[in-house]
């Protein structure tokens, strides 16, 4: 069996809330779709058809997916975290040694991971680098450039 996907409670809930959506709504939609083109006649050279069988695909595509999350997901304790380590579900204040730059993280799961916005997925290299670090603590970052230093500023809990 495959690692279990981590998941906080709140992305627990959105792909819950997506996967009903999926099964109630958007099925019902591409079903429609597909009805309707149907009734314009010649299959072969209906591009309506081919489009609502295409979104049928994708549909079908992403509920296989979200499922697969669905059976095999740990869920975050974010109360567990403590504030003396940097864990998921913490927030993570950290100093750029070579940029002299302070920046701060939260410690997600992959499935939330997004770097542009400041969550990281403590499957990342960054990730890594910081799980089990201390304030005061120095992580470095192995990159294809060169490693990337960062010191632990500080850790608080979500």
């Amino acid at each position: 069996m495959a690692n279990p996907v981590k998941l906080t409670p709140a992305r627990l809930k959105e792909l819950q809330d997506e996967m009903a959506w999926m099964k109630g709504v958007r099925e019902k939609e591409v079903a429609d779709m597909i009805k309707e083109a149907r009734s314009f006649g010649d299959l072969s050279e209906n591009s309506e058809y081919d489009e609502a069988k295409d979104q049928q695909g994708k549909l079908y595509s992403r509920e296989a997916e979200v499922q697969a999350i669905l059976d095999n997901y740990e869920l975050i304790d974010e109360t567990a975290a403590g504030n003396d380590v940097v864990g998921i579900g913490c927030t993570v204040k950290v100093y750029d040694v070579e940029f002299e730059e302070e920046l701060e993280y939260r410690m997600v799961g992959s499935q939330e991971a997004d770097p542009m916005n400041g969550r990281i997925s403590e499957e990342s290299p960054f990730g890594k680098a910081l799980l089990g670090k201390a304030v005061g603590d120095t992580a470095i970052v192995e990159a294809p450039e060169g490693d990337i230093e960062y010191k632990v500023l500080g850790i608080t809990v979500n």
